[in-house]
């Protein structure tokens, strides 16, 4: 029984811990392998292991896919007049977080495992990244445009991490068989579309 009580406590303390926001290490933006060794590299693999990412891993792919990367706070993904529309949920075991630009961390939205709630092939394992496009940053914009240019800057934030993920020896897939009406409810999102989900992980051995 005291056995019991003692790892309850313990998770109780861990999940206590994830339930707040995440200050990601600075990301490391040299090194890594030169650009036609991982566009040579760049493959879908979706045989992902159940192993969390490590916070190194998590700053770097982060920054790789919508990081700021000139004093300007423009990033490292194109947005259609830099409307930076894009926002990356992180969906990992313990909870939902909302990647934070501009202070490069990781905002807490939600406790517990969503994986399976928002993908619609089963739980991915890995941390699973979902695209959200706020539509709210695109006023100018009529529904037509703000679907083409979403769904267009989606694609660049995606390539950016199938880049980052062959540079690090990575497995990802990118995911368009969603359960947008769940993710939508999930994150309460009232000006948007769900766009992609892209799991990503150590590769299965």
């Amino acid at each position: 029984m005291k056995r019991f009580i003692t790892t309850l406590t313990l998770v109780l303390f861990a999940l206590c811990l994830y339930a707040q926001d995440i200050i990601l290490p600075k990301p490391q933006t040299t090194g890594g392998k030169p650009l036609m060794e991982a566009l040579n590299a760049r493959a879908t693999n979706r045989n992902i292991a159940e192993k969390p990412l490590s916070l190194e891993h998590l700053s770097n792919l982060l920054w790789a896919a919508t990081g700021i990367n000139r004093p300007d706070g423009r990033m490292t993904a194109p947005t259609a007049s830099n409307n930076q529309e894009i926002d990356v949920y992180v969906f990992l075991p313990q909870g939902v977080y909302l990647y934070d630009v501009k202070e490069h961390s990781l905002i807490f939205k939600l406790q517990g495992d969503h994986r399976a709630a928002a993908a619609r092939q089963g739980a991915p394992s890995g941390a699973l990244l979902v695209y959200v496009a706020d539509f709210g940053r695109m006023a100018r914009y009529d529904d037509a445009a703000k679907e083409f240019y979403s769904a267009t800057d989606t694609g660049f934030v995606s390539q950016n991490v199938y880049l980052y993920c062959a540079s690090e020896g990575l497995a990802t897939v990118v995911l368009g068989m969603m359960n947008r009406p769940a993710i939508i409810e999930l994150l309460n999102i009232t000006n948007g579309k769900v766009t992609l989900g892209q799991p990503v992980g150590y590769p299965r051995e």
